[in-house]
């Protein structure tokens, strides 16, 4: 079984996509903000992030930056999944290393079709 990392402060947002993924058949770990989500992939790595950018603690983008850096760190597929919808915002995500991108908020047909382009489900 895949597992995957939902990373966000909303505790809705991450029940909502736990959910989505279990149904998908994948393994759930969760953490609330990315220096949390960083010791979660330092004890088991996971196949996919699907990862907020806006958080207290370390966002998104800074998570992102770390993970690619760790031993193992370009292996999982990073899915941000946020409320930032401008070009820039995309971009930068994109050149930072995620692999793919879908906006708050979203469903099951999104979660799925995202994550069926990364080569996922």
């Amino acid at each position: 079984m895949k597992h995957c990392l939902i990373v966000d402060d909303s505790a809705v947002i991450r029940k909502v996509a736990r959910r989505i993924l279990e149904a998908l058949e994948f393994r759930i770990s969760e953490a609330e903000d990315g220096a949390k989500a960083l010791a979660v992939c330092e004890r088991d790595m996971p196949e996919a992030v699907l990862l907020d950018w806006n958080m207290p603690v370390m966002d998104g983008y800074e998570f992102l930056g770390h993970l690619r850096r760790m031993p193992g760190g370009t292996r999982p597929k990073v899915v941000f999944c946020t409320t930032e919808s401008n070009v820039e915002h995309i971009a930068r995500a994109m050149q930072a290393g995620a692999d793919e991108y879908i906006m708050k908020p979203f469903d099951k047909d999104i979660v799925a079709a995202k994550f069926q382009e990364v080569g996922l489900v």
